[in-house]
């Protein structure tokens, strides 16, 4: 009887590592959803490029142009994550490649905006300990995913963190167009509403984070007889 019943539980854990392992990158790898991630990643590269290259000259000439050139390029990149995802569940094109390259995508663009905003050059209203609670978050939740979902729990995105990525799009947004004279000439507040942006997202980020930790709490404590 002890056998059988340690063949049984060996025969349910295998069941359990066969229903929890990952489906195999076929061919919808190159399906059009995975490609718009992948410019995602490019476009996130330019954007860094002309931050950075902005930010050399900034303290010289502001140029009013070139940080309305970076809004768009972050806007059109934020933007192609509500594309890819709506592409791939209307014509069934969801793959294990992208389930894995569009939340990177999503965290570089972030994570990568702030750093580079975050330079005391600028006077973009992110600082340095903001980054970290950004980054902290995303490395802990990615963390906590990783380690749940390799024990067959389902730890997908709540709409916690599908908010937290929207205010972190905005606020990144109003930061970049704070950079820019020709928005500081139009609108002599916009940095007021640019701060409480921003604090709203580190508060909001948090929060999300706080959500995550008690949902992973409410899987791994022993449960009652």
């Amino acid at each position: 009887m002890a056998a059988m019943g340690t063949e049984a539980g060996a025969a349910g854990h295998q069941q359990v590592r066969l229903v929890t392992a990952p489906a195999p990158i076929t061919k919808n790898a190159l399906a059009l959803p995975n490609l718009i991630t992948i410019s995602r990643l490019f476009l996130a590269a330019a954007l860094f490029t002309l931050i950075a290259l902005y930010t050399e000259g900034y303290e010289r000439n502001p140029g009013a142009g070139w940080w309305l050139t970076a809004t768009f390029l972050f806007v059109l990149a934020a933007g192609t994550d509500f594309l890819d995802g709506l592409i791939a569940r209307r014509w069934g094109l969801v793959s294990t490649l992208g389930r894995i390259l569009d939340p990177f995508a999503d965290k570089i663009i972030i994570v990568g905006a702030f750093v580079f905003l975050q330079d005391p050059r600028l006077n973009s209203g992110i600082a340095s300990w903001m980054t970290i609670v950004v980054i902290g978050r995303e490395m802990f939740v990615t963390s906590l995913r990783g380690f749940l979902e390799h024990h067959g729990r389902d730890f997908s995105a709540s709409l916690s963190g599908k908010a937290k990525m929207i205010m972190q799009c905005i606020a990144v947004t109003a930061s970049l167009l704070s950079l820019s004279p020709l928005v500081q000439s139009t609108f002599p507040h916009f940095n007021v509403l640019r701060d409480v942006l921003i604090w709203t997202t580190v508060a909001v980020t948090l929060y999300s984070g706080l959500l995550y930790i008690y949902r992973a709490w409410q899987m791994l404590r022993p449960q009652a007889v």
